[in-house]
């Protein structure tokens, strides 16, 4: 049986990872798209700068994030001062710092999707008349949304498993920014916490096999369907 505080951990590790993908999404998919279709001078860079936190210790990035959005940071003072909004030590942070950690996953499934749609079924639409803006609403987005979904659900799975970044940039404040990695943490070093840890494991399995599991089944789903209407998009 679990604890309300268990309760109320899961809770917030759920609204961080939900809060960081909705963050990120728009960010991703505009970066994907530019990846997948421009080629421009220093895209090699572009792409690589993108993909830093997969190879960055994760308290590097939650430095650079203390730093930049800290109250005294250059852009967590102008957001506090002028919108109210604060990102040191508030769960907004945790989710903030999740969203960086996963990224580069979002952007990458969603850039291999992108890159899967043929850009003549783009072509032939745009000469028929159709729009730019169009055309992605229409052929090039339905056609990649198995990728976007997958990258979605990735970013979300490993948002549930964020620690490192977390930890440095909000700290382990329990009902604010305690997630579930960071309550994991905290009770391996509180005598007789071991049943909880155990309590606490599962749930994180157990969420993050739903999510892969999930991203799966959707991506399948998803592609057959698009398979099917691909041939009628351009009608």
């Amino acid at each position: 049986m679990f604890t309300a505080e268990e309760i109320e951990i899961v809770s917030l590790s759920l609204r961080v990872a939900v809060a960081s993908v909705i963050l990120s999404a728009p960010l991703a998919l505009a970066c994907a798209y530019l990846l997948a279709r421009s080629d421009f001078f220093g895209k090699s860079v572009f792409d690589a700068l993108l993909h830093l936190p997969l190879v960055l210790p994760p308290v590097v990035i939650g430095y650079a994030l203390l730093l930049l959005f800290g109250t005294q940071g250059p852009i967590g003072r102008l957001l506090n001062e002028g919108l109210g909004i604060t990102f040191a030590f508030r769960w907004t942070g945790a989710a903030l710092a999740a969203a960086v950690m996963g990224f580069p996953l979002m952007v990458r499934a969603m850039r291999l999707s992108l890159e899967a749609v043929s850009p003549k079924l783009e072509m032939a639409a745009r000469t028929l008349g159709a729009s730019r803006v169009r055309v992605f609403l229409t052929i090039t987005l339905p056609l990649a949304l198995p990728g976007v979904v997958v990258g979605l659900l990735l970013a979300f799975a490993r948002s549930l498993g964020e620690f490192g970044a977390t930890i440095t940039f909000v700290s382990n404040i329990p009902g604010e920014t305690q997630t579930l990695p960071l309550a994991i943490y905290g009770l391996t070093q509180t005598p007789g916490g071991d049943a909880a840890i155990l309590r606490l494991c599962a749930i994180s399995v157990a969420l993050s096999l739903i999510s892969l599991i999930a991203s799966e089944w959707i991506a399948r789903r998803m592609r057959t369907r698009a398979q099917l209407s691909g041939g009628g998009a351009l009608a």
